[in-house]
This record gives structure tokens, sequence and C-alpha cells, in this order.
């Protein structure tokens, strides 16, 4: 019997990952002036034992004001390196699994209110608030404050604030780089039409609106060790009628494959709250096909994939490379555990926990360093 598609190696420059089941950033709003908390011990540990084949670390700003919310995650100082690296550290005794960090500035969406406290924009004078940065001084929603546009001056500290965090990632010891150019954050604004309306070699045209973006992944892939991976994630469509739309998704992700991107992560919207999403199971997946036969780029799907078999199925046409999980690996911390079962594979779990395998999936579980300190 084969291997099913989603339980078959997936190399990345040199880092070869035991599955194409990858775990999705997201957000825990739990940091204390950018520095991991013990919440984040708890989180990324539980999905280290997974058995899926990558960690994603959540979005991690590179500068205090690129937090999405005061509870963001960051990797801008030495205090950041040390918390997150006592995190990965706790984390990695018990857990093997290839770690990657998305780096990511939020431009205008920053200086946000927590999602449970209703996400709103917080006044910059406020103890828990800033004045925002972006490509233009253009608000992203009606009401909230525009943000200060960016100058040459401060589009070079941002190069280098992303290039410092790339190294900090890289003496941290984790295997792979993903730049955040999705959902409306910073590098995102420069892409779309709606957020960038700039004068400059940075604006207009797609060329220079794309220009940005590539400069800042130029700066991180050229930081990075050669072998270890770093891609992008981004936004396919805005959703919005003369926004970012797949056609120059496609341009981007080639002008990515051409400086050395290892795959791209494709999902969509976020850069405007005038966005028309059609829900749906795998609703993301085409436009991931699409940049995946455009490109022949390894390409990263996500978005209401929930299902072992909707998942197998995907990667088994052709759509994509890999799928990502945010949401269903939050609600079942062991979906590569039961995709590993329905699909008739086998897993990696900690060997404390095989005795939770039923009786006819008795040879579920691969043999695992994990505990072994």
């Amino acid at each position: 019997m084969s291997t099913p598609r989603l339980f078959q190696p997936l190399r990345l420059d040199a880092l070869e990952l035991e599955n194409r089941i990858l775990i999705a950033p997201m957000c825990q709003y739990s940091a204390r002036d950018g520095e991991a908390s013990d919440w984040h011990m708890m989180h990324l540990g539980q999905l280290a034992m997974s058995g899926a084949g990558l960690l994603t670390i959540e979005a991690t700003a590179v500068s205090p004001e690129g937090r999405i919310t005061y509870g963001d995650l960051g990797l801008y100082n030495d205090a950041c390196e040390r918390e997150l690296g006592r995190v990965l550290g706790a984390v990695r005794d018990y857990a093997p699994i290839p770690v990657c960090i998305q780096i990511a500035h939020a431009g205008r969406k920053a200086s946000s209110e927590v999602p449970w406290r209703g996400g709103a924009q917080v006044a910059a004078d406020s103890p828990h608030g800033w004045l925002t940065e972006a490509p233009s001084a253009l608000a992203h929603a009606d009401g909230e404050l525009a943000p200060r546009a960016l100058d040459a001056a401060d589009l070079k500290r941002l190069r280098d604030a992303f290039v410092a965090t790339a190294r900090r990632a890289m003496r941290l010891g984790i295997d792979a780089v993903e730049i955040h150019a999705a959902h409306g954050y910073l590098l995102h604004q420069f892409l779309s039409p709606l957020s960038n309306r700039r004068t400059d070699a940075y604006g207009g045209s797609l060329e220079n609106r794309m220009r940005f973006p590539l400069e800042v992944f130029d700066a991180v892939r050229d930081a990075v060790p050669a072998g270890k991976p770093v891609w992008a994630r981004v936004s396919a469509t805005d959703w919005v009628e003369e926004g970012w739309e797949v056609e120059q998704t496609v341009a981007f992700a080639e002008a990515l494959k051409a400086r050395g991107a290892a795959a791209i992560h494709v999902s969509t919207g976020g850069v405007s709250p005038k966005q028309k999403i059609v829900l749906g199971p795998g609703y993301q997946v085409p436009f991931a096909e699409r940049v995946r036969a455009a490109t022949d780029l390894p390409t990263i799907a996500v978005g209401l994939i929930t299902e072992p078999r909707q998942a197998e199925q995907i990667l088994a046409e052709g759509k994509a490379d890999a799928i990502s999980l945010a949401r269903a690996m939050l609600y079942d911390p062991r979906w590569p555990w039961h995709a590993a079962a329905e699909l008739g594979a086998r897993v990696r779990a900690p060997k404390q926990y095989w005795r939770s395998q039923p009786r006819e999936f008795k040879d579920l579980f691969k043999d695992t360093t994990f505990g072994q300190r």
C-alpha cells in the first residue's frame, strides 16, 4: 500500500519535512512587550507533539510599532530573543519538530486591541497604542486614524529590522523563515493599489508596488544561511474590485522564485474591510492551484481545510504541495494522528502517549525521540 500524499516527505531547500501537514502561524496575543510567555510554551508545546511536519511560530513583529496589538509576539530586542529562546528550548527538549518563524510588520493595521476585546484601533495616545506607519497615509477603515507615510529613511530602517529579526531567529536555531506579505499587513499594503498611493519608485506600477516587498525578501534571504528555506505568505486576492488579484500574485511569486524562495504560502484578503469573501470548504485552494500551475513553485494551501480526505485530495490532484492548518489544529491538536489513522499512514508521537492509539491502529505511531532529555 502506497503512502498517502499527505504523509510523503517534502523538501524545502535543505530542510526535509516528514510529511506535508504544516501548522500555520496563529497569533496568540499573549506576549508582554513582545516577549514570549509561558502561554507560548504551552501552546507551542502541544502543537509540537501533533505529528505535523512543520510548526510555524505566529506572526512575530520586527519592531514594537510593527505589532498588530500590544499583546503580539516580537523578536526585535535582546529580551524578546531571550524569552523566545527559553520557550523554544523547553519545547525542543521534548518535541523534535522543525520550526519556522513568520516575521511581520502590521503597518496601518497595528495599534489594535486584542480580538476578544473587539480588535478596534487603539488611540495613539493610549498606554497601549501608537501612531502607525504605512506606504501611504490612508486609514484601514473609516473612523480610524491615518498612518504616517513612510519615507526613504523609514524604508531602510524597516528593511534592516526584518534582517535583524531574521538573524535573531537564526541564533535561536529556527529552521525556516516565512515573510508575511498577506492579510493587509505592511508588505501587502505595498502590493495592493488599495493601500499604496505612492508616487515614488515604490508606488504606481506593479513593478514599483512589488519593489519594497522584494527588497525585504532579498535582504532576509541574504541574512539566512544557504540551505535554510525562506518563503513568503501572500494574499492572492483582496476580494475587492480594482485591488490586488491573482495574476499580480503570479507575477510576485515568479519574482520570489527568481530570488530563491523555497515555496509560497497562498492565503487571501485582509487589506480592506470592503472585501467580499465567498466562504466554503477549501475556498482558497484554487488560488494556490493557479500560482502553482503558473510558477511551478512549491505551494502551501490554507483556508477551511478541515478533513484528512479533503487535504489528501488537494495534494493528490496537484493543487498544492502542502496543507497549512490553523483553526482545525487548535480545535484538534492531534489532527495529524487522526489523519494518519484515517488514511492508513504512520505518524510520530511521544512514547508516553502510545497507549492512546486504538487497537485497530496498533502500528499508527512511529518511534521517536520525544521526551529523551
